[in-house]
């Protein structure tokens, strides 16, 4: 399985989304390659599919998929336990982490 944080350096929230990326890999007991990626410029953005810093992909498919015709350096907002956030809980990326293992 090879995860891919994907974020902006102006984001605000990437490094906290990385950090419960961390933790929820260990809580699942999952031993994962994670390769952080640097979107840097539009065409970055368009070729990867950025949905915004911070996007999380498992083996290159984005663990909130949305359809878009246009990706931007943008932030995202996430959904949690505790409302928007710029970033998901631990406990929603366990529970991604462990739909996307059962499906490996």
């Amino acid at each position: 399985m090879k995860i891919e944080p994907l974020y902006f350096s102006d984001c605000p929230s990437w490094r906290i989304g990385l950090e419960n990326l961390t933790t929820a890999l260990q809580i699942e007991g999952i031993d994962a390659s994670v390769v952080l990626v640097k979107v840097e410029e539009h065409n970055d953005a368009t070729r990867w599919k950025f949905l915004g810093s911070p996007t999380f992909q498992i083996d290159g498919q984005d663990l909130w998929p949305d359809n878009r015709d246009t990706y931007s350096l943008s932030c995202r907002v996430y959904s949690t336990p505790d409302g928007i956030r710029g970033y998901p809980s631990v406990e929603i990326l366990c529970s991604k982490l462990t739909t996307m293992k059962g499906n490996s």
